[in-house]
């Protein structure tokens, strides 16, 4: 299973949906290659509507779970994820596992995403 990992909390909701949106772009095309995904951006942004906070201290106990059961991790680099105190926790975690991470820039084509995604951890 892919953990897809990508940016999403930020002051204005107009960029948490356009980063929801995203994550949902590259999770279905990662569900139409035949792979098994699970982005909790995508899966967990329609339940912020339910009272859930959107910061990385809630969710991080969840994450790791999903983490632990996946079998790489793909890092989405839409812009803030530098920045994003999720996604480096993500990616700090991934490394504890020992999980291979790639690198994928969302502005390239699906298939060319194995070969041109840097990789971390020897992978």
């Amino acid at each position: 299973m892919i953990y897809l990992a990508s940016p999403y909390s930020h002051p204005d909701p107009a960029v948490r949906e356009q980063r929801f949106r995203q994550a949902c772009a590259a999770a279905a095309a990662l569900l139409r290659a035949g792979h098994a995904v699970f982005s909790p951006i995508a899966h967990s942004h329609p339940l912020v509507e339910y009272g859930l906070p959107t910061d990385w201290s809630f969710w991080e106990r969840h994450d790791r779970e999903h983490l632990a059961r996946c079998d790489e991790v793909v890092v989405l680099l839409l812009e803030g994820w530098e920045e994003s105190h999720g996604v480096q926790s993500e990616i700090n975690i991934a490394q504890e596992m020992g999980k291979p991470i790639r690198f994928v820039d969302m502005a390239q084509p699906l298939e060319s995403w194995a070969t041109s995604a840097r990789h971390i951890n020897g992978s």
